[in-house]
């Protein structure tokens, strides 16, 4: 096996980065960059599955760095000294937890039974279709809001309105979804416009995006370390996982700053027919054998197996399969063959 390049890292960091925080699913994205790479073929399949959810790591610190006076009110609503912040800080929780839960109790039932092609494109084509019903509804609503009324902020969210978008959110557990989808959605369902939807979106992937990645981190270091395995670092190189977080961070920048501006312009339904579109592209892909939706390739479990099956043949004592001749009747007694468990 060998280790990412730098342009890989630099690709999917682009990749990643752009569509994380885009209702357009980062998943179904970052399965087609690494299938069209053909990075299944060059690197642990288990290895790259696992920094494909690390390198949200630089979607994280790009909101950190966009949004940090609310993430500061937040800090100083804690401290007691921002009653605003210390609220949005809770909803944000109440969002959070639902999927949270859900995903620690299914995540070995969501790859098993829905990381394959058909739900993912069911997931893309549908979450477009969602997409373009919503924005007409959206549309309609709007066009009926006097332009006189404030502007639902994401201070006003309530502790309901969280868990809603919370729920919501856990349909993103579907590979092919996009959290963002849901959540946006769910923040225009309790009263915000397109921006102030995406803002909360953005701020609650902070506990969401954070909580897959420390996930994935501990797991991949910890079963190296259990297995005696490299873990993805020494496997894929640090250099170009670092680059390729680096790089998310800039590109989710670019892309967060983008989206908020051309949502209030022209809402979801670009994403929806985008969606729909990639549906039929990714599936002709599929089909075509170019892309693979699923496990493909060895795995870290597999390499990890075929070492230790190498070692154990290594350890056991020579054995010579064909049975030696019978030694010719000399009156001396027959020498033992090595390895064969004789005296020596």
């Amino acid at each position: 096996m060998q280790q990412l390049e730098i342009w890989h890292a630099v690709v999917l960091g682009i990749v990643e980065g752009i569509t994380e925080y885009l209702p357009v699913s980062s998943t179904g994205h970052l399965i087609l960059a690494s299938s069209l790479m053909r990075l299944d073929k060059i690197v642990s399949k288990g290895d790259l599955d696992d920094f494909e959810i690390v390198i949200q790591g630089g979607a994280i610190l790009a909101v950190l760095g966009l949004y940090w006076p609310s993430v500061l009110k937040m800090l100083r609503g804690v401290l007691g000294k921002d009653p605003q912040g210390f609220a949005l800080l809770v909803n944000l929780f109440l969002a959070f937890v639902p999927s949270g839960l859900l995903a620690l109790l299914l995540k070995d039932k969501i790859n098993q039974y829905l990381f394959y092609p058909v739900p993912v494109l069911a997931a893309l084509f549908l979450g477009g279709v969602y997409m373009l019903l919503v924005d007409g509804w959206q549309r309609g609503k709007l066009a009926r809001v006097p332009s006189s009324l404030p502007t639902k902020t994401i201070y006003d969210v309530t502790p309901l309105d969280a868990i809603k978008i919370g729920l919501l959110q856990c349909l993103s557990l579907w590979p092919g979804t996009s959290r963002s989808l849901m959540t946006i959605t769910g923040g225009l369902f309790c009263g915000l416009r397109p921006k102030q939807a995406a803002e909360f979106s953005f701020l609650l992937g902070l506990p969401t995006l954070t909580a897959a990645t420390l996930y994935k981190l501990y797991k991949n270091l910890h079963q190296s370390h259990k297995l005696g395995t490299p873990n993805m670092f020494q496997s894929l190189g640090t250099g170009a996982c670092l680059i390729g977080i680096l790089v998310a961070m800039v590109a989710a920048v670019v892309a967060v700053r983008w989206l908020v501006g051309f949502l209030n312009k022209h809402g979801l339904a670009p994403f929806g027919w985008y969606r729909i579109a990639l549906t039929l592209v990714l599936a002709a892909l599929v089909l075509g054998g170019f892309v693979q939706i699923g496990d493909s390739g060895p795995t870290r479990k597999d390499a990890t197996q075929t070492t230790v099956e190498k070692v154990k043949v290594w350890d056991k004592p020579e054995t010579n399969p064909t049975p030696a001749p019978p030694a010719a009747d000399t009156g001396n007694p027959p020498v033992p063959q090595s390895g064969s468990g004789g005296p020596k």
